[in-house]
């Protein structure tokens, strides 16, 4: 009779124990973001926004690095930091819902057409060597993360962000 109180005891205690782990909060997914370029005085190549055909990003004279390149749908942090070391930058998220596609953009500003783009939030302009930082909630999908700085975006200034159910 010892014996199957006992096991009942453990069964008991294993099931609420797996009943209690559903009710855990997952924690944020963190991406760690590097603004980066070359220098102010290096000229900006133009034609290198994202989806552009023959693009080769060796000729990028500014960019972004994300770490990882892949996240967990839910809650995402981003710690952005410009490594510039005389040059403005910001991190812009975008949601890509044709990821073949590119970005509307405004020729005459040399500028991603935010409204029209699918802006899902952003650091905005930082300084060279500043830091900030955005949360936000993001579904499955294609993003895509843009310094949207006039000339940047074309220069090369985007990386991928792929967010799993």
């Amino acid at each position: 009779m010892k014996t199957m109180s006992r096991i009942a005891a453990l069964g008991l205690a294993a099931a609420m124990l797996m009943g209690s782990s559903a009710g855990v909060v997952q924690a944020a997914s963190l991406v760690q973001v590097t603004l980066w370029d070359k220098g102010a005085s290096t000229e900006m190549p133009m034609g290198l926004a994202y989806a552009t055909p023959g693009l080769d990003l060796s000729k990028a004279t500014m960019g972004i690095k994300a770490v990882p390149g892949a996240v967990k749908a839910g809650e995402v942090t981003f710690n952005v930091k410009n490594d510039s070391k005389d040059t403005v930058h910001e991190m812009i998220v975008m949601y890509l819902a044709d990821p073949g596609k590119p970005l509307p953009y405004v020729e005459a500003e040399n500028r991603v057409d935010e409204d029209k783009a699918g802006d899902k939030g952003e650091v905005s302009e930082l300084d060279p060597g500043k830091s900030g930082t955005l949360t936000v909630e993001l579904k499955a999908g294609k993003y895509l993360l843009i310094c949207n700085v006039p000339g940047h975006f074309g220069a090369g200034m985007w990386a991928e962000l792929t967010v799993d159910p």
